[in-house]
């Protein structure tokens, strides 16, 4: 469940809650009784965002703005950025619903497998490369981007297309984060990383002087 508490269609007072409500779940449907959306997610962002009505408008229009006919960059370098982010960040949620985006764009599914491992494929061309390690660049250096990388994207970008690269993936560097902080959507999940339980009767030791060979304790 969602560390956030969700918002009812009984307690749906907003237009853009109820409008979002009405477009994802149908009008007769409380997609916190009864959750599920078209797509396969359980649809627990739209009900925890609508905590705060004028937060989820805005990321709505967050998401109007960078897929308007205005946008200059070409839709498959800015999903490669935003897939990319969402896997960087560990965001199942994001990942997912961007690799669907690219299927959707005709990129193969080979490519798209290929992101993670994007630096030592073969399948992007040199400014997809050059996109996507501005990406990591983006979300894993907090903005430090090298020459290098930077030089390739102005040779074969505009500043408005690059600056647009920029914007969308920061802002989905943040819904990633903003997910599994609150654990929204595919990022219910628990934490990965746990001690691993010793075996019955087990007793407590010194696990680094007992794996350290002998000559190094003295």
């Amino acid at each position: 469940m969602p560390r956030l508490r969700q918002v009812s269609r009984d307690e749906a007072e907003a237009d853009i809650v109820v409008t979002m409500y009405d477009q994802l779940f149908g009008r007769d449907r409380d997609p916190v009784a009864e959750p599920g959306t078209a797509a396969g997610t359980p649809g627990d962002w739209w009900t925890v965002f609508a905590l705060v009505p004028d937060v989820l408008k805005h990321a709505v229009r967050g998401f109007a703005l960078y897929r308007s006919p205005r946008r200059l960059l070409d839709p498959v370098l800015r999903e490669l950025g935003q897939t990319r982010a969402g896997w960087l960040r560990g965001s199942q949620f994001v990942f997912s619903q961007h690799c669907k985006s690219l299927r959707a764009l005709t990129v193969s599914e080979e490519r798209i497998a290929a992101i993670p491992s994007w630096g030592v494929s073969d399948l992007f061309t040199p400014l997809e490369r050059a996109v996507l390690s501005y990406t990591d660049s983006l979300v894993t250096g907090g903005g430090r981007v090298d020459d290098g990388t930077f030089a390739v994207l102005k040779a074969n970008l505009t500043d408005e297309q690059i600056l647009e690269l920029t914007y969308i993936t920061c802002l989905y560097d943040m819904h990633a984060v903003m997910s599994r902080a609150l654990r929204l959507e595919f990022d219910d999940r628990e934490e990965p990383v746990v001690e691993v339980a010793a075996p019955e009767g087990y007793e407590a030791f010194d696990v680094g002087a007992a794996t350290s060979l002998a000559e190094d304790r003295r």
